[in-house]
């Protein structure tokens, strides 16, 4: 620190602080949100330490300073970890030519049912994008019923609204017969649960698939709303809505324990690939991401403004190759749409 300016050592007092937490990020897969609800909110900030450790590091490297270690060897530590947030693209495999079927999954807000955007036309351009990419099955988180025009898309549908006399809820549509339905209902909050439909794919291999919808924290797009709310408040709403999705991925994979059938995991966790709740799902290696997998780029797939956030997630068991995976960025919903191609 001798040989550093004013300016260098208070840098290096910030690197210091984001490595840090960076480091301590890394434990987070770990630790229940139930045991410490707020230290669970540290796992949507890990995509901006990973960013600024990297800043840290070319910056370092660029004034030849030795203080670049630190951030290398915390960037080195975490590299698994570190690398379900952006993926370098693999190029074009054979698998691709090999891929039996087509899963997608999209969290459309209600087909803008209650106008958050001025658009009058977003039921029609999702439903011209769903016909357009023509997934073989098409897991929906909010649906709403009175966009009715999947139906004439998909001869197969299950949809679970959130209440009798609710037009809402989550669907899975499909080209293939649907031969089961089942919801896990989660308690306290009737707006999000796991349903699944087992498919039965040309006659002969049976699917289980599940589309769920893991607590919503009611996180705007926009960086200024959250700006504008209570900050202890808006920190102690998300860690108890973390808690909440532990119960219900607990619930809904006590279900997927259960399952006869190859699975396969679609859905809105309202969290990300850094958090316990991603971990827990994925059950110890038993699904892989299809992301991971397939994909390229940055896996962002909620539009907050200047924030890289990936909670929206196609998770395939392991015995099943996946082929492809892409996200699309249109601007029909806070969410992208999500679509994986797999052979069984």
């Amino acid at each position: 620190m001798k040989k550093l300016s004013i300016f260098d050592k208070f840098i290096f007092i910030l690197n210091s602080l984001a490595a840090t937490a960076l480091l301590f990020s890394y434990l987070l897969p770990h630790i229940p949100p139930k045991s410490f609800p707020l230290l669970s909110v540290l796992s949507l900030g890990v995509p901006v330490l990973i960013i600024l450790n990297t800043f840290f590091l070319l910056y370092w490297v660029l004034r030849l300073k030795r203080q670049l270690l630190l951030s290398l060897i915390v960037l080195l530590l975490g590299y698994n970890y570190i690398t379900s947030f952006v993926k370098f693209s693999e190029g074009e495999t054979d698998e691709k030519k090999n891929a039996d079927l087509s899963i997608m999954s999209y969290n459309v807000r209600m087909f803008n049912a209650y106008e958050w955007s001025d658009r009058k036309d977003i039921p029609e351009k999702i439903t011209e994008f769903i016909k357009e990419k023509n997934p073989d099955i098409l897991c929906v988180q909010e649906h709403y019923v009175g966009a009715a025009a999947l139906a004439e898309i998909y001869p197969y549908e299950y949809i679970k609204l959130k209440g009798k006399n609710s037009e809402f809820g989550s669907a899975i549509f499909s080209k293939f017969p649907i031969i089961k339905k089942h919801s896990v209902d989660f308690p306290h909050d009737g707006n999000n649960n796991a349903i699944y439909a087992d498919v039965l794919i040309n006659k002969k291999d049976t699917l289980r698939v599940f589309n769920v919808h893991f607590q919503s924290l009611n996180i705007k797009p926009g960086i200024d709303d959250l700006q504008k709310e209570d900050s202890k408040k808006l920190l102690g709403r998300i860690g108890y809505g973390f808690s909440l999705q532990q119960e219900q991925a607990e619930m809904m994979m006590d279900e997927v324990k259960r399952s006869p059938y190859q699975t396969i995991i679609a859905g809105d966790f309202n969290n990300t690939s850094f958090s316990y709740i991603y971990d827990l799902v994925k059950q110890e290696g038993r699904f892989k991401d299809a992301f991971l997998e397939a994909g390229s780029g940055f896996g962002k797939s909620f539009k907050l403004n200047y924030f890289p956030l990936r909670i929206d997630f196609l998770l395939i068991e392991n015995d099943m190759k996946i082929a492809e995976f892409q996200k699309f960025e249109i601007d029909y919903s806070d969410h992208y749409p999500i679509l994986t191609r797999i052979g069984l």
